[in-house]
């Protein structure tokens, strides 16, 4: 690589980053309405930049929902090792649940449907929630019968939980995931009904 070029990189680097920001942006306040237009927009950028990056609108939600299981992947996989699992994933729970606060884009997820690059990447995350789950559940941290695929469902609860109060302070959802937390313990479990749910 030239010395030219990695200018040239950088800046191609700066303008991704500031397009995905954008894009969170945008779906968080427009939901699926938001524009191409309005992300290049927002970024400070050309339209003909944002098109550049991603040939569609599909192919930049594809990279947003992918870099956020990315970015889980690597919370995962740092507490995987642990001494306290119980703590670790309370951990995981409250950082991923403290990331949807922020922008809860899980409704992006549909448009992804049927991608392959972002099932591959969902699927490495759900793997690592297996693992955090299955070292709690050894510890007996959790409950005995509580699943990787369990916790998978309720990593969106807390934050969901909160789109039914009208004006929610900014950290209600703290309270809906201690709620869930308790539930995950095993003192006071009674037996689950019906059998847990498969992964895809």
């Amino acid at each position: 690589m030239t010395t030219r070029d990695r200018p040239q990189r950088a800046d191609a680097t700066r303008n991704r980053a500031a397009l995905l920001a954008a894009a969170e942006a945008e779906f968080a306040e427009r939901g699926l309405d938001a524009s191409m237009a309005d992300i290049a927009r927002r970024a400070d950028v050309a339209k003909g930049t944002v098109f550049r990056h991603f040939a569609t609108k599909e192919e930049l939600i594809a990279a947003i929902v992918g870099g956020h299981f990315q970015a889980l992947t690597e919370v995962a996989r740092a507490l995987g090792d642990a001494p306290d699992a119980g703590a670790a994933l309370v951990e995981f729970l409250t950082m991923a649940a403290g990331g949807q606060a922020h922008h809860d884009l899980s409704f992006l997820q549909t448009v992804t449907e049927g991608d392959s690059t972002v099932a591959a990447l969902r699927d490495e995350l759900h793997a690592e929630v297996e693992h955090l789950v299955a070292r709690a559940r050894d510890a007996g941290a959790v409950r005995h019968d509580l699943t990787g695929t369990d916790v998978w469902v309720l990593i969106c609860a807390p934050v969901h939980a909160t789109g039914f109060v009208r004006d929610p302070g900014p950290d209600l959802w703290r309270r809906y995931l201690a709620i869930i937390v308790d539930g995950l313990r095993p003192a006071g479990a009674q037996p689950l009904p019906g059998p847990a749910p498969t992964w895809p």
